[in-house]
């Protein structure tokens, strides 16, 4: 796998594109993009803005999570893996770019084989892989890690957060069955503002 390295900062219009019960995390999605610091041109596509903020919710979801204790202690990096082909291209590295979680450093990192996706918290599976949701959700079972992806059954599969687009609108579901298997601790706050939550 390799680790992603940081462009120059882009920034996020919220115009349209969020849930108006998310205004938690939009507010801290958008402070963190803001201060990237560099604007992109208006005439920006919606796909770059959709995962701009798809790319902010990863970052707000390993704040809403607690993940067991770290075998390699306190301060080991948080790792998100994008499996797959990326949809986010530079953006995701972009925004938790000197971020931590709990004190602890989050790294991103790219993964096209099954074998390369641990160690690693949190698994965002592109809508490509959709053959091979079975398989991963198999390898990373029980290592607590958050799988999330956009695949229309990624809940019934056993997947643990699904992001949707409704109309302009992003969107999430849970399954917090599955994250609790994989001992994770979801917040309350996070499951509130999730527009489905299944048991």
């Amino acid at each position: 796998m390799a680790l992603l390295r940081c462009p120059p900062p882009l920034r996020v219009s919220r115009q349209g594109l969020l849930h108006p019960r998310l205004g938690q995390i939009v507010a801290l999605a958008a402070g963190l993009l803001a201060a990237c610091g560099q604007s992109w041109a208006q005439s920006g596509s919606l796909w770059v803005q959709e995962y701009q903020v798809k790319a902010a919710f990863l970052y707000n979801f390993a704040k809403f999570v607690d993940w067991p204790p770290p075998a390699a202690g306190p301060k080991a990096p948080l790792v998100i893996v994008v499996f797959g082909r990326d949809p986010f291209g530079p953006v995701l590295a972009n925004t938790v770019f000197g971020k931590t979680v709990n004190n602890r450093p989050l790294e991103v990192r790219r993964a096209s084989r099954i074998e390369d996706l641990l160690p690693c918290h949190l698994v965002f599976i592109s809508a490509k892989e959709r053959r091979r949701v079975p398989a991963i959700l198999k390898a990373v079972e029980s290592a607590g890690v958050l799988t999330v992806s956009e695949t229309d059954d990624f809940l019934d599969q056993g997947g643990a957060v699904r992001l949707v687009m409704e109309g302009r609108k992003v969107r999430f579901q849970i399954n917090l069955e599955a994250a609790r298997r994989n001992g994770l601790t979801v917040s309350s706050k996070l499951l509130s503002l999730a527009v489905e939550v299944k048991n």
